[in-house]
């Protein structure tokens, strides 16, 4: 069980601690922040190589072995079947083994260059080749108070404002869920609700979890009712399933595998995530960690092709840190941003679609160790390669909590790692000799030119918040400091920013057939 499955299962047998989700309407007063027309950026990372190829290979074969030799336990009928009909067999105590043959296959099979989309049509994220996203995540149980700085539990009304708020930051692409939604009184409660307040709050690409095949499907109707058709939303598929198929050391989770293959059998887009704990659930050597972590995300992929050949997976391995003195997660450390870029310099070893984690801080609010922790671990995820990193904004406390806050803050911070991760254009015109001789030989500087100003539009990320000016104007009027302002750009977008994409047509028509607990009130600028 993952860390966020096991802060699920934590919290879900809470009840008495639920609250409700009501917030206040306190509004801010940064309305230019929260209306600033977006920049685009379009990283290409996967500059950065901690492996050699050599050592890549090595972690490969070593992988390899331990599907074929060591093999994986508590397989579930639907993975016996599957594996075994595909050249699987199980060992004399009851381990499902694969041979090098089949996992082959199913690389060389496995979908690739795929995109996933949003709502609208300039939401899509692009997987082919080393291109970068950012997102949420985390399926925190709790909520830093955006006014009080508290913490509390988290309801279905923030997992709404979660998406609404990333709805209108410009460098978090996507939204995976980010807290748990803990005034829901049931699992199957909790997955649909969970889809629709999503789905309702952003346009952005969502991503979700269910508990149970039949969610699955729920799920899967919710959606293609959306799209018009099942055809319509296969063509650009808006919502996938973050899936944790295994329990390290070696253990299949039953009831993620029928999940994942419900999944892969209706077309929805799944990430094969597999968490393994460097020291406690896996090896405490880097290089043993990735070599159980990536067989176990392998297992998950050879599972997913065999069910569908043509299925859209993510190579999700998570290999995480834990400070073997307390038995925690170390999410910010040096030595998680190095095993993160590993594990993804390994999807692109595979050339394969991938997911990681990285900005899983441990502090509990958004100050000086979140930021540097996150700035870390996101950076070097993004020029390892990484296409899909989720927890990169929002989390805190060691994916404990969500902080609205901190999602404006690291929008600010996924600006300017995303541009860091930009090739360098060099061609004739961009080496500029023509203008190095104008200006030498003129005004002795570039400032007039033309390209100047034209460049300053397009080439360069502005941070929203980040203080710029020189010591004497923030000395003559310094203001409100970067949490007071992350508050307030907070507020006034959740106080103004009501999406209108999903129709009230088709929000009635969910409604009706799912038992939707947001009201429809709470939808509604107030």
């Amino acid at each position: 069980m993952s860390p966020t499955d096991q802060t699920a299962t934590r919290t879900g047998s809470k009840k008495a601690d639920r609250r409700s989700g009501r917030r206040s309407s306190r509004r801010g007063t940064n309305t230019t922040q929260a209306t600033k027309t977006p920049t685009i950026i379009k990283p290409i990372a996967g500059r950065l190589k901690p492996l050699s190829v050599s050592n890549l290979e090595k972690i490969h074969d070593a992988s390899l072995d331990i599907l074929a030799q060591v093999g994986i336990s508590e397989a579930p009928d639907i993975v016996i079947d599957t594996i075994t009909a595909a050249g699987g067999s199980v060992t004399q105590d009851n381990r499902l083994t694969m041979p090098r043959d089949l996992v082959n296959t199913a690389l060389k099979g496995l979908n690739r260059g795929f995109s996933l989309y949003g709502q609208s049509s300039d939401t899509t994220l692009n997987l082919k080749g080393p291109r970068t996203h950012t997102g949420s995540g985390g399926a925190a149980p709790q909520m830093v108070d955006t006014i009080s700085g508290h913490y509390r539990a988290a309801t279905l009304a923030d997992l709404y404002d979660a998406a609404r708020l990333v709805d209108r930051l410009e460098h978090i692409h996507f939204f995976s869920r980010s807290v748990v939604a803990t005034d829901m009184e049931s699992e199957r409660a909790l997955d649909l609700n969970t889809a629709f307040a999503a789905l309702a709050g952003t346009r952005k690409h969502v991503m979700v979890s269910a508990s149970d095949p039949a969610h699955v499907r729920d799920i899967a109707e919710m959606c293609f009712t959306i799209a018009g058709s099942a055809e319509a939303f296969h063509q650009r598929p808006f919502l996938s399933l973050n899936i944790n198929h295994a329990v390290p050391p070696l253990r299949f989770s039953a009831d993620a595998c029928e999940v994942l293959a419900q999944a892969a059998k209706l077309g929805l887009p799944i990430m094969i995530n597999t968490f393994g704990q460097m020291g406690a659930s896996s090896p405490v050597t880097m290089a043993g960690c990735l070599a159980q972590t990536n067989a176990e995300t392998l297992a998950g992929m050879v599972f997913a092709y065999c069910i569908n050949p043509n299925v859209k997976a993510l190579y999700g391995a998570r290999p995480m840190i834990t400070d073997l003195r307390t038995g925690g997660m170390a999410g910010g450390s040096g030595e998680q941003a190095i095993l993160t870029a590993a594990a993804s310099q390994i999807a692109k070893f595979y050339d394969l679609p991938n997911s990681t984690i990285a900005g899983a801080t441990d502090s509990k609010l958004p100050d000086a160790q979140s930021g540097y922790e996150k700035a870390l671990t996101v950076t070097m995820a993004a020029q390892a390669g990484a296409n899909i990193i989720t927890q990169a904004a929002g989390t805190q406390a060691g994916l404990m909590a969500t902080s609205f806050a901190a999602y404006v803050i690291d929008n600010d911070m996924l600006g300017t790692i995303l541009k860091a991760a930009q090739p360098i254009e060099v061609s004739s015109d961009t080496l500029s000799v023509t203008r190095i001789s104008d200006a030498v030989r003129g005004d002795g500087h570039f400032l007039g030119q033309s390209e100047t100003y034209q460049r300053m539009k397009s080439d360069f990320v502005y941070p929203n918040l980040a203080d710029r000016r020189a010591p004497d104007l923030w000395q003559s009027d310094p203001g409100p400091d970067l949490g007071q302002k992350a508050k307030d750009t907070a507020l006034e977008i959740l106080a103004t920013h009501f999406p209108d994409h999903l129709s009230l047509d088709i929000q009635d028509q969910l409604r009706q057939k799912f038992a939707i607990e947001l009201p429809r009130e709470r939808m509604r600028p107030k």
